[in-house]
């Protein structure tokens, strides 16, 4: 459980932490986010993701209110306060307080927010293979945004939850975007393929990982439009996130993916993941 959280420049209780209910924030979902790892203290790949922080800022057209330097002294400054080792960072910028209106304020104050919880290991199950439904995507155009605006996803990951699924794997004019709250990627006759980056989708920082340990190892992977019925055929398929990092789906829509058991590919490549969050560890990669 978080202990001390940063809010507008403080560092406080999180029983202490508290907003204006004129927040835009909590009125209209107006702000954005980010959710960082952090292994033995040292925050992973941050500069990806305060890059994807400011490409969600100027997608809401609201300035960065802290250069990344000052993020990356708060963000440090946080994660010993709250214990060090390995945690799971969540950081939130809104445009702050003011008269309800679907106008952007004349002033903008935006809110500053992060706390950190604890992360432990995926959990050993996720590891035997997870079944996920497919569903449509249901959500606006911009996807890219990381925005705090989650009612789309959260209703796309209970509906799958309620079929008895822990994954929704969404499609859009018959093609695969992601999943509710992870990138997808597909694995036929030896080669990974997932969407390639678009409006549609987040640019995900463990799959952009997951792609460049790809290239530095000679898997094949290729970037393009995934066809809906391709999952039917796929040897394996995956999804991807920063908290739950390689994951299997074994099942889809109640049927077997490839043999029904985590393939190969999946295992070479959670290897290769491993194997950089450790050297990541003794700060041997950034």
């Amino acid at each position: 459980m978080t202990d001390t959280v940063f809010l507008n420049g403080d560092f406080l209780p999180a029983d202490q932490a508290c907003i204006s209910v004129l927040d835009r924030g909590f009125m209209f979902g107006d702000g954005v986010y980010e959710v960082i790892p952090v292994y033995g203290g040292r925050l992973f790949r941050l500069e990806h993701h305060l890059d994807r922080l400011d490409h969600s800022l100027a997608g809401i057209r609201l300035e960065n209110p802290l250069p990344h330097s000052r993020w990356q002294d708060v963000l440090e400054e946080l994660i010993k306060r709250n214990g060090g080792g390995d945690q799971s960072l969540y950081l939130q910028v809104t445009r702050g307080p003011a008269r309800r209106d679907h106008a952007f304020p004349p002033v903008v104050n935006p809110t500053v927010f992060a706390m950190s919880s604890p992360l432990g290991a995926p959990a050993p199950e996720l590891r035997q293979g997870i079944s996920a439904v497919t569903l449509e995507d249901i959500r606006w155009k911009l996807c890219n945004i990381k925005a705090i605006a989650l009612l789309p996803n959260i209703l796309l990951r209970q509906q799958a939850l309620d079929q008895g699924s822990a994954e929704a794997i969404m499609t859009r004019d018959g093609e695969v975007t992601e999943g509710a709250a992870a990138n997808v990627f597909l694995v036929r006759n030896g080669t990974i393929v997932t969407p390639p980056k678009s409006n549609l989708l987040l640019p995900g920082i463990t799959r952009d990982l997951v792609v460049e340990l790809c290239a530095r190892h000679g898997l094949p992977c290729k970037e393009r439009p995934i066809d809906e019925a391709e999952l039917l055929d796929a040897d394996e398929l995956w999804v991807t996130s920063s908290t739950r990092e390689v994951v299997p789906v074994t099942r889809l829509d109640g049927a077997p993916v490839g043999n029904g058991h985590p393939g190969p590919v999946w295992e070479r490549m959670v290897e290769l993941y491993q194997a950089y969050k450790e050297a990541f560890r003794r700060g041997e990669v950034e």
